[in-house]
């Protein structure tokens, strides 16, 4: 970070980590402990994720940009690379399902600590009595999706190397606040101002001995300031759709650099159309398009995307002609991998370079080997489980054109990194 990324805190715990109701379950210490042993401390990630919402039913695993939104926090945890382990605590089957395929461990909280009436402390609490091996926890919120690696690498360095006990998030703001002054005070200009400094709740890292009291900040306490264009907070914040806007600017994609796509390939039943085909009375199929999803693959093409269709079915020529798509077909497909890997290197393109829409089992292998991957709403739970991107629109109803505008973000953000 280039503006100041950390500062030291009183050492009296904040209102935020107060303890929770009544005194807290005592906590045992890790093994090993006090017996001279040169184990290095375990750091653990920790995401609560209740199934219950007063707002936005099983929030945390709504799609984000086509992510699970706990999904966006859980991929920056493990690849900080600075934890032990990383967990969700939950009470919910499709929070567990979700957090186990992003790689995550899964503890199930008791009812007591799901209640909406319940504090963060009290499901940490109850965590930590379940696995003594954990010296530090850092809480990190479910709904900050911008959350990067690398602030959580900085911040375990000031755990492990610097000696806090306790180091929690922050933003810089530019809010001016007004009371009752007397007459001819002058506002002072933003440049002049440095602005003051708001907890955001991204994440709240302590030591088990900090617990122990009852509190999540305290002790030799620090700040970190994060970039005000990550401290994206869906709870307070933003609404969804300038969310999705936020993240797919200025969230974290994965270790490896996003590359612009060259080559998009979609599977013909059930992507470009719903899958229903119609048969005449003289045993000719018809079958139906969206007109957006055509005008999604126009702006591709116009944007200098090459777009290919596949697929396993013997389509008719005459049928794929009648589209009127100006897109190379290949059908009758046994080993779509194999097609794609053709046309890959015949334009020359690495596998970052290629995207895929799929709704199938035969799709899956391609969705997993391409750079970018997605499958409409309705495709079939193998091939979600597959890929980066569910779109919220039905094969045949949108998905391409919804799909084709993810790619026009995606390269902007790219272009985006090239400049900076």
């Amino acid at each position: 970070m280039d503006a100041l990324e950390k500062g030291a805190a009183t050492s009296v715990p904040a209102p935020r980590g107060r303890p929770s109701r009544g005194r807290p379950p005592k906590l045992q210490r890790s093994r090993g402990a006090g017996r001279g042993l040169e184990k290095p401390p375990h750091l653990a990630a920790l995401v609560l994720a209740r199934g219950g919402s007063k707002g936005i039913p099983l929030k945390n695993i709504k799609r984000l940009a086509g992510v699970p939104l706990i999904g966006w926090v859980l991929r920056a945890a493990l690849d900080a690379g600075v934890f032990q382990s990383v967990w969700v605590s939950t009470d919910h089957d499709e929070i567990e399902n979700v957090a186990k395929q992003f790689g995550a461990q899964v503890h199930r909280r008791s009812s007591e600590t799901s209640k909406d009436s319940s504090t963060s402390l009290d499901a940490i609490v109850e965590f930590l009595n379940y696995h003594n091996e954990v010296d530090i926890v850092g809480n990190i919120q479910a709904t900050s999706p911008c959350l990067h690696p690398t602030d959580l690498q900085k911040v375990a360095e000031m755990i492990r190397e610097e000696g806090y006990d306790s180091v929690f998030s922050v933003v810089r703001r530019h809010q001016f606040r007004w009371s009752e002054i007397q007459k001819g005070a002058k506002r002072p200009r933003r440049q002049d101002w440095d602005g003051e400094l708001y907890e955001n709740g991204s994440f709240y890292f302590a030591k088990r001995h900090l617990i122990e009291m009852g509190y999540l900040q305290g002790g030799k306490m620090a700040y970190y300031e994060m970039r005000a264009e990550h401290s994206v907070d869906i709870d307070v914040d933003i609404d969804w759709p300038i969310a999705e806007q936020r993240v797919l600017r200025f969230g974290y994609f994965g270790k490896e650099k996003l590359k612009e796509i060259k080559l998009l390939v979609c599977n013909i039943d059930g992507c470009l159309t719903n899958g229903h085909i119609y048969v005449s009375g003289d045993q000719k199929e018809i079958i139906s398009y969206d007109v957006k999803d055509a005008i999604g693959i126009s702006l591709l093409k116009k944007s200098g995307i090459e777009v290919r269709l596949i697929s396993e079915r013997a389509c008719s020529k005459q049928t794929l002609s009648a589209l009127k798509l100006d897109c190379k077909a290949e059908v009758s497909v046994s080993d779509k991998l194999a097609i794609v890997d053709e046309w890959r290197k015949e334009m020359g393109l690495c596998w970052k370079e290629v995207a895929y829409l799929g709704n199938e089992v035969s799709d899956e292998e391609c969705l997993k080997r391409v750079g970018l991957s997605a499958v409409p709403a309705d495709a079939c739970s193998g091939a979600q489980k597959a890929v980066s991107y569910i779109c919220k629109c039905n094969g045949g109803r949108g998905a391409i054109r919804e799909f084709a505008e993810h790619i026009f973000l995606l390269i902007e953000k790219v272009n985006n990194s090239c400049q900076k």
